[in-house]
């Protein structure tokens, strides 16, 4: 059912500026024929990223195979991987002089590896045309398959990040073609892997979780290996999406950093307007410092 048009509290509301960098990346992707997370998922942060000359780079086509009631991405049939996309990724992060990288996809059942060795591809193309760049990559969960992730792991990108989303009661309505015990393990096996690569995930608050299983996930995030972390507030794409059930208050985001760290994650973002891939640059550099 479609659900009212809900009023921002004003610690989210945000003024749209546009300078010459946001152009640039509007007219470079366009050219490069790539899709970004930032447009197919309606994120907020979308104008600041783009006038620091940033994006979030989303592989495999923008139809996603699940149907997730929290995301805005459009959900269907997809096409055949572009085989020629790694390398037109890798010329934007040339041409755009990024440090940092983020790849995500849209979810790819179809496929036999669900996508893992197009990732895979990726990350190489860009390391080959910049070697000084980091790569963050953002994947699904592959339905659980090792053999997956290690193409990609096999690839070395220089962050891991696959997104748990919410707490593990609200999964089944919020995810129900995933599973928070298989996003639990894919994280573990990243952790696992290689100490080089550093393993990172990040949920969503307002969707009707109590503190205490907010509490609980992020043990289970740090039990599994993850030790880079965003926390931010989910906000509906459209009326016909999950319902928000809460505003958080920045004041709790603050708590929340606060208790993660103490509970030994190496990085925090918390607040109301973080997302998974928002200033990753600055995250990862906290880290390396």
């Amino acid at each position: 059912m479609t659900q009212p048009r809900q009023r921002l509290p004003e610690w989210l509301r945000r003024p749209i500026q546009t300078d010459a960098d946001y152009s640039e990346v509007q007219r470079l992707l366009k050219k490069l024929n790539l899709h970004t997370v930032c447009e197919s998922a309606h994120c907020p942060n979308r104008h600041e990223c783009w006038n620091r000359g940033t994006a979030t780079i989303m592989i495999l086509g923008d139809i996603c195979t699940r149907n997730c009631g929290f995301c805005a991405v459009a959900t269907g049939c997809p096409g055949a991987p572009d085989p020629d996309e790694p390398q037109r990724v890798a010329a934007a992060v040339a041409e755009l002089k990024l440090r940092h990288v983020v790849i995500t996809s849209v979810t790819r059942d179809d496929l036999p590896d669900g996508g893992a060795s197009v990732f895979a591809a990726t990350i190489r193309a860009i390391k080959e045309k910049m070697p000084q760049a980091t790569v963050e990559v953002l994947t699904p969960d592959f339905q659980g398959s090792i053999a997956d992730l290690h193409t990609v792991l096999q690839a070395e990108p220089d962050v891991f990040n696959h997104n748990l989303e919410t707490v593990e009661r609200l999964q089944p309505e919020i995810r129900p073609q995933a599973s928070y015990r298989v996003s639990l393990d894919v994280l573990g096996n990243a952790a696992a892997w290689d100490g080089n690569v550093l393993v990172k995930s990040g949920i969503m608050l307002g969707l009707g979780e109590t503190d205490e299983e907010v509490f609980q996930t992020l043990e289970d995030l740090y039990n599994a290996g993850c030790r880079l972390l965003t926390i931010g507030q989910y906000l509906a794409p459209s009326r016909e999406h999950l319902h928000t059930k809460r505003f958080v208050p920045p004041a709790e985001f603050q708590t929340l950093e606060k208790r993660a760290l103490e509970m030994g994650f190496s990085e925090v973002a918390a607040g109301p307007l973080v997302r998974s891939s928002y200033r990753a640059d600055r995250l990862i550099g906290s880290v390396d410092d």
